[in-house]
């Protein structure tokens, strides 16, 4: 596994939209703020030219200009990290435009982003054996103040944390809008982890679980459509970390529960989840649905109890924030004592 160099401390940070760019509100003025955030502490910037179009179907420009933007932009030495503006909806078509040949040549560099962004932190860590942060994107950090988890992203990029901890609330629905670009998160719900040991059909209440393993994984809407295409390196990745185990990490988006099931299903009969160590599943956004007396936990936990190792349900990972920000690629070292959960990355 290729680790990057930390972002130092008067470092340029580069920023590129392979999925949607800023283009609009409350998206555009949340870039704009976080780019005084970053020049405050000392950074300089570089922006790519997509992050501020909107142009295309599902992502910032066409494929073609959105691929080569990554490409040229993760192998310029003109910048230290790579952020990206957004999510979307179809950064998948942008990989046949990616050269992930050149990218495995080139001098590592961290890139961080979530949600359609898994078509790239997964794949780096899958394809080019290089590490990547399953984090926020560019325009979470526009919020005033910022919330811990973004300090703990930030602090990941310096290279000054590898480990992260879960958070006490977590945003159901957010009030940022059009007018109030810059709001920060709106936590109303206290997190309570979910379980699953080897054995119980339920989660167990104040359970205590040490597991450790490579941790690769992101959002599985995207994770299932790269399934079976030529950029499915997944079980082959499984093979070559056997010895050290896998922990898988899953968040789902636009997933109801008979979806993740789906794919939790596919994911399975596709050979992923050969060498599992154990599970870390955040929480979905549909949150609490049900559908044919199928809820959320079940959907993942049905199949998976064969493997006979734990499942971390609820965790702050994916859509609901805030989200503990993930080193796809790295070793990793989970302790849950109950609602606590603590991730130390190497």
């Amino acid at each position: 596994m290729r680790y990057p160099n930390d972002l130092p401390e008067h470092g340029t940070i580069g920023f590129v939209a392979p999925s949607f760019g800023c283009n609009t509100e409350p998206y555009r003025s949340a870039f704009d703020n976080a780019q005084e955030r970053f020049t405050e502490r000392g950074h300089k910037l570089d922006l790519g030219p997509n992050c501020y179009e909107g142009k295309g179907i599902g992502i910032s420009n066409t494929p073609k200009a959105c691929g080569e933007e990554l490409t040229e932009y993760y192998c310029s030495d003109k910048n230290d990290v790579l952020i990206s503006c957004g999510g979307g909806e179809l950064m998948c078509e942008v990989l046949d435009y990616v050269d992930f040949e050149k990218i495995k040549q080139a001098e590592p560099k961290w890139y961080m982003g979530f949600s359609d962004n898994t078509n790239m932190t997964f794949l780096l860590a899958t394809l080019c054996d290089t590490a990547s942060v399953y984090g926020p994107c560019a325009s979470a950090f526009g919020m005033e103040p910022w919330h811990e988890s973004l300090e703990d992203a930030y602090q990941l990029l310096r290279g000054t944390k590898k480990t992260v901890r879960g958070y006490e609330l977590w945003e159901r629905e957010g009030l940022k809008d059009e007018e109030h670009p810059l709001l920060p998160y709106h936590l109303t719900e206290k997190t309570e982890l979910k379980v699953f040991l080897p054995g119980k059909k339920e989660a167990v209440p104040e359970a205590e679980v040490n597991v450790e393993g490579r941790l690769i994984g992101g959002c599985m809407d995207c994770l299932v459509n790269l399934l079976g295409t030529n950029y499915d390196k997944a079980a082959e990745f499984s093979e070559r970390y056997q010895d050290e185990g896998i922990l898988w990490f899953l968040e789902s988006c636009d997933l109801n529960v008979m979806a993740i099931r789906r794919a939790v299903w596919q994911m399975k009969h596709a050979g992923w989840f050969s060498h599992v160590k154990g599970f870390l599943i955040g929480r979905p956004l549909v949150f609490g649905q049900e559908m044919m007396g199928l809820d959320a936990y079940h959907a993942v936990t049905d199949l998976l109890e064969e493997y006979h190792v734990p499942i971390i349900m609820d965790a702050d990972i994916g859509h609901l924030p805030p989200m503990m920000p993930l080193i796809c690629g790295s070793y990793a070292r989970v302790k849950v004592q109950g609602n606590q959960i603590e991730i130390t990355m190497e």
